[in-house]
């Protein structure tokens, strides 16, 4: 960045990414420099984003995309500020429905495996999240091994995960709105097909190279190539052509 500031005279710079990049150490570096930022955050593991800001109250704003094929998505996004820092509380329907069904279903399989026995249930980690051991009480206080099985499907583990059905949460200090904060960071999907075709189509890996001049310029060349790929798909969508 500091040298596409010094070659290119680039005033106003933007990094969006996802929530692997969310660290005081990464945040900082990036205000030192004085650069915007939408970074992902971690909805779960983050307790002032779990616990604050998602239980904001504040409306949500909507915006209806249509995609290539003529198919909608609804989406909603809203603003979040707590303790100097600016949040976008975003949602996706369609995401959301399938949330519900993917729990639904790993619901279904959990009810059926409890009847057979659950002993190859523990080390499944989709399964073991929504479970809790049943723990039974004699009369002296003490716990008593069940004979039935010994874990059950936690009901309010469901209902907490609930609340993140198409849900996520994006960290930012730039001057956008929280609708094309919400756009800026779903261009991430662009970017990881694009990430795909330079291992595939243009077979950036791996690289045989013996120096680090040409490992730069075979990244380059291989940058160069996506991003006229990336303009002429653009321009062939302004006039309605889908390219192979």
């Amino acid at each position: 960045v500091d040298r596409l500031r010094g070659r290119l005279g680039i005033g106003r710079i933007c990094v969006v990414a996802d929530r692997g990049m969310i660290s005081e150490a990464t945040i900082t570096g990036l205000e030192e420099r004085g650069l915007e930022y939408v970074l992902g955050a971690r909805e779960r593991s983050d307790s002032l984003v779990r616990d604050v800001v998602l239980a904001n109250q504040r409306a949500f704003t909507p915006l209806l995309l249509t995609r290539a094929a003529g198919q909608e998505t609804q989406l909603f996004a809203k603003e979040v500020l707590v303790a100097g820092r600016r949040y976008i509380v975003c949602r996706n329907e369609a995401e959301a429905e399938k949330d519900r069904a993917d729990r639904q279903a790993i619901i279904t399989a959990l009810e059926q495996q409890l009847q057979r026995g659950d002993k190859a249930l523990i080390g499944n980690s989709a399964y073991r999240r929504y479970l809790r051991r049943v723990r039974v009480k004699q009369a002296d206080g003490a716990e008593a091994v069940p004979l039935t099985p010994a874990f059950e499907i936690d009901v309010g583990k469901l209902a907490e995960e609930a609340k993140f059905d198409g849900i996520f949460v994006l960290r930012t200090n730039s001057r956008i709105s929280p609708l094309l904060a919400m756009l800026r960071y779903r261009d991430l999907l662009a970017v990881e097909q694009l990430f795909r075709a330079a291992k595939s189509a243009l077979r950036t890996r791996p690289i045989f190279h013996s120096s680090d001049a040409a490992i730069r310029g075979h990244v380059f060349c291989t940058y160069l190539a996506l991003v006229l790929q990336k303009e002429l798909a653009d321009r062939c969508g302004k006039i309605g052509l889908q390219p192979e």
